[in-house]
């Protein structure tokens, strides 16, 4: 009589694979991996408008009588060069902190570059409305004593 199986009702629960708590550390660092892919696109992209800048920029530079009307000198250089460097910096700029912020995205995925993430966390928070929502919520999530705990345990394994 001992070799029949106990019945589903008597059965002995399944114990979890992993805490309650990291499971939700986990999920909240997958959520924010995805919107820092998702901002950083943005950034990039809305940093992209420079593009008219610097062709207006080049334009203005090879040929300066282009936004001219009959009768009017042709358009300082200096015009050209202004349209050029700002429209360039512009460009630098936002597609590097998106690319930043695809690259934080990356190490929220793989548990590495804490502090790169916090740091880029509070440069999110100066871009208002979404930029400071995604800051506070990195904040929030990796200050967390478990999440820190789980990039020191990953850093000290990996090394």
């Amino acid at each position: 009589m001992s070799n029949l199986p106990l019945p589903t009702a008597y059965a002995q629960p399944v114990a979890y694979a992993t805490p309650p708590q990291i499971s939700v550390d986990d999920r909240h660092l997958r959520l924010l991996a995805i919107f820092h892919y998702v901002w950083g696109g943005l950034i990039a992209l809305g940093s992209s408008i420079a593009l008219i800048h610097v062709t207006l920029g080049f334009v203005m530079l090879v040929n300066p009588s282009a936004f001219n009307t009959r009768g009017q000198p042709p358009t300082p250089a200096f015009m050209g060069w202004m349209f050029l460097l700002m429209g360039g910096a512009i460009l630098l700029i936002g597609w590097t902190l998106g690319g930043l912020t695809i690259y934080s995205g990356r190490c929220l995925h793989k548990r590495r570059g804490y502090l790169f993430s916090l740091i880029l966390a509070g440069f999110h928070c100066l871009s208002f409305p979404l930029g400071t929502v995604l800051g506070i919520f990195t904040f929030v999530v990796l200050l967390r004593p478990s999440v820190k705990a789980e990039y020191d345990y990953r850093r000290a394994n990996l090394t």
